[in-house]
């Protein structure tokens, strides 16, 4: 992400956003956790927020990167409400389906979907509304989807240098307007504020709205209807 120069404030921005949403969904008494795309651990990862909501929140991650996955298992060891397997996010019934994911979440109860700040790796030809509505499907009415992407619509010549330098990569980013995220949603309601940036998005408090990098990426979470 060397071509954005606020690189280091929108990852920070977007962790913020993921800790806030997590909470939020715990509040809503979400006690099971579908966390897609989770990455390498860090400081904050959704099993701790919800387990220090709910001791017994459950929560399976997923990744596609075997270094991501040897991480997360070493810092879930003895967990045994949290787990993680190795799986793409483009294909929604091998993660929905997979032992693992059956093992932990019950499918009847309401389960956090979370897909922060990794959908934008989904290209345009894959049909992203689609993969998102394989999930909702599987999901129980009161669940919800947490969702983090990146946008061109705030700083398009920023944004073009980074889809540029991503090109070169194995993970070529795909960013998209505000509208097309919206219709990621659709089947769920959105909660306020609905789409914006990942600082405006419920800031704990005024001035994080402010923060810079949090508007290189729109944010949203809605309630599955």
């Amino acid at each position: 992400m060397t071509a954005l120069p606020s690189a280091r404030d929108v990852a920070r921005a977007n962790r913020a956003f993921l800790r806030r949403a997590v909470v939020f969904l715990s509040q809503q008494g979400v006690r099971q956790f579908l966390d897609v795309g989770s990455g390498i651990p860090t400081v904050g990862n959704v099993h701790e927020i919800a387990q220090d909501v709910e001791p017994r929140a459950r929560v399976v991650y997923v990744d596609y990167e075997p270094v991501a996955v040897a991480h997360s298992q070493l810092l879930l060891e003895g967990n045994d409400n949290a787990t993680v397997i190795q799986a793409d996010m483009r294909e929604p019934d091998t993660i929905l389906r997979h032992p693992e994911t059956r093992r932990l979440l019950d499918f009847s109860q309401p389960i956090g979907l979370i897909m922060a700040g990794v959908f934008h790796f989904v290209s345009h030809d894959k049909n992203a509304p689609a993969i998102i509505a394989h999930y909702r499907d599987a999901l129980a009415p009161g669940s919800y989807l947490a969702l983090s992407h990146f946008t061109a619509d705030i700083s398009p010549n920023e944004m073009a240098e980074v889809v540029e330098v991503m090109k070169r990569s194995t993970d070529p980013i795909h960013p998209r307007t505000r509208a097309e995220i919206h219709e990621l949603f659709t089947g769920f309601e959105l909660v306020e504020p609905g789409v914006v940036g990942t600082a405006q998005w419920r800031p704990d408090h005024a001035e994080q709205a402010d923060e810079p990098g949090g508007s290189q990426i729109y944010a949203g979470v809605g309630r599955r209807r």
